[in-house]
């Protein structure tokens, strides 16, 4: 786990603010391109809206569209306005930074991709329909990108040669499309959005695992540099498959995703890779004789814990699964009934179970008339004891280390209480973690109890391993001049999710707060009445102008708005650092700074006010 609290020395603005203090870091010509343009705000596009759209149901959607950041073109299909546009440029300029530093090679790949690749992987037809597919002019089938295994892994196979070449790693930041079932949340889920993705290849499997090492220290210098909170977990890699995988995750209270770490220690996953230990000690001897007991209506093991008067732990769900066997042909010979059980109070983890052997294959829910003929009752009542056909039981850890627990009689209306593994029903079939960890629970590095909070992924990195070099026989010569399959791995950042991942934990009832690596700006300066005082014109255009040549990244409002308009829209855009400069403040010296989390103003003296903002921005 990384707690990802940003230090001074990785603020994005300080590195191109005050170059007579610290040496700049290399590769800087990017993101020098944002911050030395002068920019007026009569010059710029400023467009803001009191109220939100009514589809807007988030935070980030919400205040992204108020600050005109971003326009709906379409469902789940958005312009990144000039405003958002700068923001998404900044994320950009120091994902760049650190991939090039980590020895990655900058190359773009096409948007539209012939199907033919995806064929040789078989995702063309896998994936489903969040896969964009098309036909051009002659009927040849295409797809719109989600992502780029197939043709990053073309361009190895034609390109390397030997083991001489190796390692490389090619990243592109580039456009892809998704098309979501609920395209919700702005950004955060939407339709086409920008991604940065990294393809590492290697000569082995440990030239693969330090390769990743690489790209895993390079993500956490990434989201250092954005100055967001955030833990790196270790994940599941999901569909694309793989081995080492962490996600990294921005917390905040709406995240979608559930973070999983010890406070005592480094241990940190998500939900679906989070692992559920087994109980300590032996299971406790029986202690009470076997009863079925009358459950009038009560289906739900909650229901029934109440009805009883018995903790809900001390239940047991059952839940029932099927496989469907299959001949040589593909045509369906029969079907294979599971039933999970899990403790009352615990919830089924998809994954995990989908990694158990015998599901691993592919599972699906039974059907009412599969759960009949098997039980010979419906849903609510299930339970192990003396099924009417062969059943397979998967006991969770913690069940398997229960006594007298409750589950259903295969009869509605009825539970039976007293249920002991041995005496009344046979050992189970097969025993696993197949649960959902709850807050409390052991931490599976033994130093500590795990705790939960929210978070959104805006990275990921894994090791693939073959997976696609062998579908798509992408070979180097060893040493001994053998062809070998290259190893990959895969790093990906939400290059137009991570703004809104960082206005979900950055906001207020008057807007966005951006760390100063993110804003559009770094610093506002807000002159009052400036076409009506000469001497207020006069020291708003010296500032600026000295801010500019100390590489300072700052707007001047000259628009003329009204001081109550003017702070509404830099407080709403989030601006972090604002100066007032007034007739009143010119006469007795000094100007007002304010940063955007702060809840006053505090008076400077006018003579050293460029010092000071340079002094806040390398706090």
């Amino acid at each position: 786990m990384h707690a990802g609290l940003p230090s001074a020395s990785r603020d994005a603005s300080l590195s191109g603010s005050l170059r007579g203090s610290s040496p700049p870091l290399p590769n800087l010509e990017f993101s020098d391109s944002i911050t030395t343009i002068p920019m007026k705000a009569s010059r710029f596009f400023v467009s803001t809206l009191k109220e939100a759209p009514a589809d807007a149901e988030v935070a980030s959607h919400r205040l992204m569209m108020r600050a005109g950041m971003i326009k709906k073109l379409g469902t789940g299909i958005y312009t990144y306005m000039p405003m958002g546009l700068r923001v998404i440029r900044k994320v950009e300029a120091i994902v760049r930074e650190e991939m090039n530093r980590a020895g990655a090679v900058e190359l773009a790949m096409p948007v539209v991709q012939p199907a033919e690749f995806w064929q040789e992987t078989g995702r063309f037809e896998k994936m489903g329909p969040e896969l964009l597919r098309i036909k051009d002019r002659h009927d040849r089938d295409f797809v719109i990108q989600p992502t780029s295994e197939e043709v990053v892994t073309d361009i190895a196979r034609q390109e390397i040669r030997s083991y001489k070449q190796l390692p490389k790693n090619f990243y592109q930041i580039q456009t892809k499309f998704r098309d979501e079932r609920r395209p919700r949340f702005g950004l955060m889920r939407g339709r086409e959005f920008i991604m940065k993705d990294a393809y590492s290849f290697d000569r082995d499997l440990d030239a693969a695992k330090a390769s990743y090492q690489v790209m895993a220290q390079a993500y956490r210098n990434i989201f250092d540099r954005f100055g967001l909170r955030y833990r790196a977990v270790a994940a599941d890699s999901g569909a694309i498959g793989g081995d080492l995988s962490e996600e990294f995750q921005v917390i905040a209270a709406t995240g979608e995703d559930a973070i999983v770490y010890c406070p005592e220690s480094n241990y940190a996953a998500n939900m679906e890779k989070a692992e559920a230990l087994a109980p300590a000690g032996p299971r406790p001897a029986a202690a009470r004789a076997l009863e079925k007991t009358p459950t009038p209506g009560k289906s739900t093991c909650a229901d029934v814990a109440e009805f009883l008067g018995v903790p809900l732990s001390t239940t047991v769900k059952s839940l029932v699964l099927a496989t469907d066997v299959l001949d040589a042909a593909g045509g369906l010979m029969g079907v294979k009934i599971w039933m999970l059980l899990l403790r009352g109070d615990h919830d089924m983890n998809e994954i995990k179970v989908s990694k158990l052997p015998g599901l691993d294959g592919g599972f699906r829910f039974a059907t009412p008339a599969e759960i009949e003929a098997h039980f010979g009752s419906r849903p609510g009542y299930l339970g192990p004891i003396k099924p009417l056909l062969p059943v397979i039981i998967v006991a969770d850890r913690d069940v398997a280390a229960m006594a007298d627990w409750i589950a259903g009689a295969n009869e509605a209306g009825y539970h039976v209480v007293g249920i002991n593994w041995g005496r009344d029903l046979p050992e189970p079939t097969l025993v696993a973690d197949i649960r959902n960890v709850v807050a409390g629970d052991a931490s599976p590095d033994g130093k500590g109890v795990l705790a939960i909070e929210r978070g959104i992924e805006v990275g990921h990195v894994f090791v693939l391993g073959t997976k696609y070099s062998k579908d798509m026989n992408a070979t180097y010569l060893d040493e001994g001049g053998k062809p070998q399959f290259l190893e990959m791995g895969c790093y990906g950042i939400g290059i137009t999710r991570l703004p809104a991942a960082a206005i979900e934990q950055n906001h207020d009832e008057r807007g966005i707060i951006w760390p100063d690596a993110l804003a559009p700006f770094t610093v506002v300066v807000c002159p009052i009445g400036m076409d009506r005082s000469p001497e207020v014109k006069a020291a708003a255009e010296a500032l600026y102008e000295e801010l500019l040549a100390k590489g300072v990244d700052v707007l001047l409002d000259d628009r003329g708005e009204r001081p109550g308009a003017m702070f509404a829209d830099w407080e709403l855009i989030g601006v972090p650092h604002r100066v007032v400069i007034s007739d009143r403040g010119l006469k007795e010296g000094q100007l007002e700074y304010q940063h955007r989390r702060d809840t006053a103003a505090t008076k400077v003296p006018s003579a050293g006010i460029a010092d000071f903002i340079a002094g806040k921005l390398a706090a």
